[in-house]
């Protein structure tokens, strides 16, 4: 059952879970993704068993990153960790679409130390230098990029504008105008440029009430577009993963890149 991010272990420690993260979903989930005006919404971010409940650990907030139609940052209020989850309130005033994402970029590195003692780090690549020795053993780094996002839109929806970095969600279909029974279509991109041959899954939310798993699986073209036809009305969990050696740090052979998003389909 293809219920998880597969965000590599760093990933899954800068995020704020522990254990084996492989095995559960990361995602955000606001109270509205829709509005006719001005108003306050709240946002549950969670790492779960099913898809949409609190069941499992929350999921850290240090690197969210709401920006505003107008691409200025906003700032969340009333920010809280539980013990299932994490969850925020943003005041939404202006008119457009904003979107709303955790950032993560770190890296994750095993080695030898000079009494020949295996060791391990996990962190963001400014302290790579100041804590794993220059003088390291069999050295393995791993770069980890990952985006958790969903969009909110106020009375009429404005573009979304790719950032260029890492695997991201292009809109085709603008992502708050989503409807059963039409087809919508998007893109992935790597770094600003089409991601072709990626294979991405999309997945209904209320897993618990149901024993079939009602994946959607599509892949991307030469243009790194896919095309869905939403089966039914609710939320939506969309999962795609790539890697490649485009790493920001020498040391690291490998970037894995993850991408998970929240949709919400309307009847």
């Amino acid at each position: 059952m293809r219920f998880k991010t597969r965000i590599a272990t760093c990933l899954a420690v800068l995020c704020g879970a522990f254990g084996s993260a492989q095995a559960h979903n990361v995602w955000l989930l606001p109270s509205s993704t829709v509005l006719s005006k001005a108003e306050w919404i709240t946002v549950d971010a969670a790492v779960s068993n099913d898809l949409f409940y609190f069941n499992h650990v929350p999921l850290g907030l240090d690197n969210l990153v709401v920006t505003a139609p107008d691409g200025a940052a906003l700032a969340p209020e009333n920010a809280h960790k539980g013990k299932l989850r994490s969850v925020f309130d943003l005041n939404l005033s202006q008119t457009g679409t904003y979107r709303l994402a955790v950032v993560n970029d770190g890296l994750f590195a095993t080695y030898k130390d000079k009494a020949g003692a295996n060791k391990r780090w996990r962190g963001p690549a400014g302290k790579f230098a100041a804590e794993v020795p220059a003088d390291a053993q069999d050295l393995k780094v791993t770069q980890s990029v990952g985006r958790i996002e969903t969009f909110v839109t106020v009375g009429k929806p404005s573009a979304v504008r790719p950032t260029g970095k890492g695997l991201e969600l292009v809109a085709v279909t603008h992502p708050n105008d989503l409807v059963k029974g039409e087809q919508a279509t998007f893109a992935f991109h790597v770094d600003g440029q089409p991601a072709p041959g990626l294979e991405v899954v999309l997945v209904p939310g209320a897993t618990r009430y149901r024993d079939s798993k009602d994946e959607i699986k599509a892949t991307t073209d030469a243009e790194g577009r896919f095309s869905v036809t939403w089966p039914t009305a609710g939320m939506y969990w969309v999962d795609a993963d790539a890697s490649d050696a485009k790493t920001s740090l020498p040391q690291a052979k490998e970037r894995r890149l993850s991408y998970v998003g929240t949709l919400e389909v309307l009847p």
